[in-house]
């Protein structure tokens, strides 16, 4: 072998040498590198969920199901080149968006970068049971959580509530909150923001009507359920102030609804009006022990700012438009009530 062929081959094993260690060393590290700069299988910006206390593994899944990452294994590898340690995963909600890079979907779930805020809204809610499993609804949270703390008795003290009447605490809006909130947390929340509701003016209209916070919403929350026509809402209201002063029991049939737990009766019979419940208005004075709905603030408003005027009676109108027909005489009630019983006998609806 000359000495030109001889350096040849000692170049050839030095390249071949350098080869064998780029192939060890480098080209997995630049592999991860172009992995991580490409973007994810995803062609919609996709809303992503990570509970609290979830493994790895779960989350690998999810990322799977979702279409967020095709190749899990790879995924995997690329996180374990990039320190990924199971701890530090972030629950919460996350939006990525469809051009997202697989770098970017580790360094959010890493970080908590990505954490997105979402909505809890609570309209139309009767019982403690059905506005938790509304709350719920967009939060990891689950309606038992909830239930729990508001059926405590301990628990509900510390915001001035108990059990009975910590539903008049909870202010219908849409609230923004991070998905992984505590329940305790979310709470705390809504007792700020029912704070901020009752400014110094709404307080002094309930002290002009000798009514508490808590009893100014539970009336509200039966007015609600008495009419839909928010324009009427004041006069019925106001039915209900006179009817308080005078120390003439409500009458009001939505109690008895709630107490019966169907709120699709349109007709009260007599043997209802005998039902034993502290929340029966026909039987006992005053007002219910707490709310039998979540009224708007429009209808703690109306309550607010009820119609002074001499009515202690009203009854739906026969023509099923909604308004009802009010009366200062049992007499002129007695009229009233027998032309919406004929209407409704008229359309064979009996319960």
């Amino acid at each position: 072998m000359n000495k030109k062929s001889s350096k040849i081959a000692v170049v050839t094993i030095i390249m071949a040498v350098i080869i064998g260690i780029a192939s060890v060393f480098v080209y997995p590290k630049a592999s991860m590198y172009f992995y991580g700069n490409k973007t994810v299988s995803i062609t919609e910006d996709t809303n992503f969920y990570v509970s609290s206390g979830a493994t790895f593994a779960e989350v690998l899944d999810s990322l799977k199901v979702k279409g967020i990452v095709a190749d899990v294994e790879k995924f995997k590898a690329y996180a374990a080149f990039r320190n990924l340690k199971q701890e530090t995963l972030e629950a919460g909600k996350y939006t990525f968006p469809k051009d997202v890079t697989y770098s970017k979907v580790l360094e959010d779930l890493r970080q908590g970068n990505g954490e997105q805020e979402t909505q809890v809204t609570f309209n139309n809610a009767r019982t403690k049971k059905e506005l938790a499993e509304k709350i719920a609804i967009t939060i990891e949270l689950t309606a038992d959580d909830i239930l729990k703390l508001i059926t405590d008795e301990n628990y509900t003290s510390k915001f001035g509530f108990t059990p009975t009447t910590i539903n008049t605490m909870f202010i219908p809006n849409t609230y923004n909150v991070y998905w992984d909130i505590s329940a305790d947390d979310l709470l705390a929340k809504l007792a700020k923001e029912y704070k901020r509701f009752w400014t110094a003016e709404r307080k002094a209209k309930a002290k002009e009507l000798g009514l508490s916070q808590a009893e100014v919403s539970t009336l509200a929350s039966i007015v609600v359920c008495e009419t839909i026509k928010m324009d009427e809402a004041p006069t019925i209201a106001g039915v209900y102030v006179n009817r308080l002063r005078r120390g003439i029991p409500l009458d009001a049939d939505p109690t008895l609804k709630w107490v019966l737990g169907d709120f699709e009766i349109k007709r009260i019979l007599n043997k209802d009006k005998e039902l034993d419940s502290p929340y029966n208005t026909y039987k006992n004075l005053g007002l219910p022990p707490g709310p039998i709905y979540i009224p708007s603030v429009q209808y703690i408003d109306a309550v607010l700012n009820y119609e002074k005027h001499e009515y202690i009676f009203f009854c739906a109108k026969e023509d099923f438009s909604g308004y009802s027909n009010f009366a200062k005489t049992n007499r002129q009630h007695e009229r009233n009530a027998a032309k919406y019983h004929k209407a409704l006998n008229e359309r064979n609806i009996y319960r």
